[in-house]
């Protein structure tokens, strides 16, 4: 079971590389809801690949990390994303913690 003061600030991005910035404390359950909506922004554009993210300890930190990622100009969230996570593939969420790339497993 995850810690329950563990929360994360994720981005998701679709195929066009539009992109999502949230928080949230049950990524795996939070991923299934954005791949599951029919209503919402997320929804809207189709958001559902994990491309980002950042792990913290409290909620607090996590929601002004997300609320400072939103102010970002597009060009230094692409810079962020591509510091972890150069092409762009999808993270692969395993309980609630695990996260890595699907090329970690080869």
């Amino acid at each position: 079971m995850a810690n329950p003061r563990t929360y994360f600030t994720y981005i998701l991005a679709n195929a066009n590389r539009h992109l999502y910035i949230g928080m949230t404390n049950d990524i795996a359950r939070r991923l299934q809801e954005h791949r599951t909506s029919k209503k919402g922004f997320a929804a809207s554009y189709k958001m559902t690949r994990l491309v980002y993210y950042e792990v913290f300890e409290g909620p607090n930190a996590a929601m002004e990390r997300e609320r400072i990622l939103k102010k970002w100009r597009r060009e230094k969230k692409i810079q962020l994303i591509e510091s972890k996570n150069p092409m762009w593939e999808e993270l692969v969420v395993e309980g609630n913690v695990g996260i890595s790339h699907p090329t970690d497993s080869k």
